[in-house]
């Protein structure tokens, strides 16, 4: 397979992570013959100090010439806390998945044996979970009109607008079908229908497509349920898709149970692209790990599973993404730690080291044990 990949590393702690995930996509593709071309885009904090732009012209051209694109953080540190600033690096996600009209935010949680005690939860109650959470993330509550605070004679007052359309539920919701049944076949749908009329309609066309996927077991559950639920038994959970505003919440929630958010992979996807019929795909880790003072010692993990995903979702490399997922188990069994997820006295791992680890346990698993496609 031949695929354009774009990186874009956006800050100093984003470029060691993300230089650590495209030289694992790299080794990945060279070991089971595929080429990938990579090119790297300016994006972020970084293209904010070159050239006064988050997103430049010539970066929005390279996302939409790619098969799918690798991202970093776009920003990072108390720089970025004022919300006065004009230009933010934030403005760069958010076009971006304007532009390739991207929709479902998947997030993989998968709690490694190795790592247990780092769970906010008892090693019993984590042991095996491995769950998806799929969150709309192109309407709702983030882009609702009115949006407005003002002053009335009785006080301030605030409103804020949900507003989903059938389409935009439809998309989302067959998306996480799709996913479900190539998982475990569970999907649970979480709203608000005792309250609100947009998880009503959720609701409606969740059953409604229930009925085109028969092998796939489909589960109602309000939001403050299933946050409980994440909370005290995980392992119940599959597949779970959610509005924007809930989504994003539980996503949080649900990354609390590995025991470091540099664990965490992402990835967003959009529509299917005729060529290949697979999606369009950002990926990249949910936040950083590093010290502002010290962007290599940051946690490579989540940016090298979103290496992962973006071979499976994107490229249709399952095979591949396993090869990944497998050697960073490994890595973690030899013992390497980032700051992270260091305990007492463990030595801890540089961002470029947890890099080579991941590396070395590639190189022993591919392709002998998964074999060429």
């Amino acid at each position: 397979m031949k695929a354009l990949i774009a990186v874009l590393p956006g800050d100093s702690g984003g470029s060691e992570v993300t230089a650590q995930a495209a030289r694992v996509l790299e080794i990945t593709a060279e070991a089971f013959g595929h080429e990938l071309q990579i090119e790297t885009g300016l994006y972020g904090a970084l293209a904010i100090d070159s050239c006064g732009d988050p997103l430049p012209a010539e970066t929005l051209d390279l996302a939409h010439r790619a098969d799918a694109l690798l991202l970093g953080g776009g920003a990072s540190g108390p720089r970025w806390q004022d919300p006065r600033l004009r230009v933010h690096p934030a403005r760069a996600l958010l076009k971006l998945r304007q532009e390739l009209k991207l929709y479902a935010n998947l997030r993989p949680v998968h709690i490694y044996p190795e790592i247990l005690d780092l769970s906010s939860l008892k090693p019993a109650a984590v042991q095996g979970v491995d769950l998806l959470l799929i969150r709309e993330v192109a309407s709702g509550v983030y882009f609702g009109r009115p949006r407005k605070l003002w002053q009335t004679r009785g006080g301030r007052k605030a409103v804020d607008t949900t507003v989903y359309t059938e389409q935009e539920i439809k998309r989302v919701i067959r998306r996480a079908f799709d996913l479900a049944r190539n998982r475990r076949g569970h999907l649970t749908s979480v709203d608000k229908a005792n309250v609100l009329a947009t998880s009503k309609l959720w609701r409606e066309i969740a059953n409604e497509l229930a009925a085109e996927y028969p092998d796939v077991q489909l589960e109602h559950m309000l939001v403050d349920n299933c946050a409980v639920g994440l909370m005290s038994e995980p392992r119940q959970f599959d597949v779970i898709v959610a509005e924007n505003l809930f989504g994003y919440i539980l996503q949080d929630v649900a990354g609390a149970l590995t025991g470091s958010h540099g664990l965490l992979p992402g990835g967003t996807l959009g529509p299917l692209r005729k060529a290949t019929g697979l999606p369009v795909g950002l990926y990249e880790p949910t936040r950083g790990t590093a010290p502002a003072a010290r962007p290599e010692m940051g946690n490579p993990i989540g940016a090298i599973l979103s290496a992962a995903m973006l071979l499976r979702y994107s490229l249709g490399l399952d095979k591949e993404a396993r090869v990944i997922e497998d050697a960073v188990a490994g890595a973690l069994r030899s013992g390497r730690r980032t700051a992270d997820l260091a305990q007492g006295e463990a030595a801890v791992t540089s961002t470029a080291e947890m890099g080579d680890a991941v590396v070395e346990q590639i190189v022993i698993l591919s392709p002998s044990r998964y074999g060429k496609k």
